[in-house]
């Protein structure tokens, strides 16, 4: 056997930058800097990319892919943010129609058929929405909770969704309210220097989404994709009234009644889907302090207040300037005096849907004084209950079944 050279490895104790040489060197000790790499190893290359993937690591104008976009330039460009034409799609999730008179610091829009476009995306918005809400989100803390039942889960996250969209809505209507002339429900303002056709741009997103909240509603009603209740046709009339006086304020450039109406509609409601929510959980006490509020909060914004904006109707209606008070509609003139009773007809109709309900709000009260039970008349869960209702009687009959085969045949008598 050949025996092979060992190799001899020797220690420099004189190197005061190493405790080691040789095969060690590299090894610095604690408390020294590392040396820098001053260039790469050789042979350490970038790797060859194809031509056609050359874009992704070196973007520069003259790949392949530029052959391709240098034709769509001329045709993209004007549509940029620093082109000269306005986006091809900006009406469908923006609002149009902005008044080019208007100062830049304070913008102002009119309406327009291009507020049909918002408006239908803004339903299916909505549409997603609600799913996002009463499914992801409200159906887990139900759950939490402790409900089970299928129409529970349901009704919890249909309240949910109310709860997180007339707390948005709300919020949004206040402040939209507190830049107007009629806050806090000065009404004189919702006729002097009528027509007020051009909107503050806060205040047209927020009618056109509002607008399509009700339509996606009314959708949501007539196709069935909730458990109707027992008050399911005074409920498809409110939505009908309510898109009837939405539309025709939009159009007769009554907006600013129509921010009034909307905010004593939409607070009382958050307080309303918030009392469902602790019955449901069963907290009694929360109930029925969310309850007690909730009746101060619904008495006056759906009742004291549609009343005042009822009366401003009746005789507030001539402080419209007098060249304003008739029908011209391209100067935005559309409250002639015929239409005094056509505007106060569909906020009285409102007021006597809110009076149903609110006989059976009191309907609960007195309940609740008498046996101490705070529960809803409308019966949320009564799909529920019949089938609780059912059960029993399903089993009597199979017992009786059971019983019909265990017993022997009765002997026939000899004649």
């Amino acid at each position: 056997m050949s025996s092979r050279p060992k190799k001899q490895f020797t220690v420099s104790t004189n190197d005061p930058a190493h405790h080691f040489a040789d095969p060690f060197q590299p090894q610095t000790p604690l408390g020294s800097r590392t040396p820098e790499r001053t260039s790469s190893p050789l042979g350490a290359r970038r790797p060859r990319v194809t031509p056609w993937l050359r874009w992704a690591v070196e973007p520069a104008l003259d790949t392949p892919l530029a052959p391709l976009l240098e034709p769509l330039v001329p045709a993209i460009g004007p549509y940029l943010p620093n082109g000269h034409l306005p986006n091809p799609f900006g009406s469908v999730f923006l609002i149009s129609h902005r008044v080019p008179t208007s100062d830049p610091d304070d913008p102002r829009y009119a309406k327009g058929w291009c507020d049909l476009l918002f408006l239908a995306y803004n339903i299916v918005f909505f549409s997603c929405f609600r799913q996002l809400i009463t499914v992801n989100l409200c159906r887990r803390i139900a759950k939490y909770f402790g409900l089970k039942k299928e129409a529970k889960l349901d009704r919890f996250g249909e309240q949910g969704y109310a709860i997180v969209y007339f707390l948005l809505s709300g919020a949004w209507g206040f402040r939209i309210m507190a830049q107007l002339p009629t806050y806090w429900y000065r009404t004189e303002y919702f006729w002097i220097d009528y027509p007020h056709w051009d909107m503050k741009p806060e205040l047209k997103c927020y009618y056109l989404m509002q607008m399509a909240y009700w339509c996606q509603q009314l959708i949501v009603l007539v196709l069935g994709l909730e458990k109707p209740r027992k008050d399911f046709n005074e409920l498809v009339a409110h939505h009908i009234v309510t898109l009837w006086l939405v539309g025709w304020s939009y159009m007769m450039n009554l907006t600013l009644i129509g921010n009034a109406i909307y905010m004593s509609m939409d607070i009382p409601d958050m307080f309303l889907a918030f009392s469902k929510l602790l019955n449901y959980i069963q907290w009694e006490e929360a109930k029925v302090v969310s309850f007690v509020v909730f009746v101060c909060i619904w008495t006056y914004f759906r009742h004291y207040l549609n009343l005042v904006i009822l009366w401003s109707v009746w005789t507030q209606f001539d402080l419209i300037p007098e060249h304003a008070q008739q029908w011209i509609p391209a100067e935005g003139s559309y409250l002639a005096p015929w239409m005094k009773y056509q505007v106060f007809v569909p906020i009285a109709l409102l007021q006597a849907l809110n009076l149903f309900w609110y006989y059976l709000i009191l309907r609960i009260v007195v309940r609740a004084i008498v046996t101490s039970k705070t529960e809803d008349d409308r019966s949320d869960d009564e799909g529920d209950d019949e089938d609780e209702a059912n059960k029993p009687t399903e089993k009597k009959r199979d017992t009786s079944k059971l019983k019909e085969k265990a017993m022997p045949p009765t002997p026939k008598s000899k004649t």
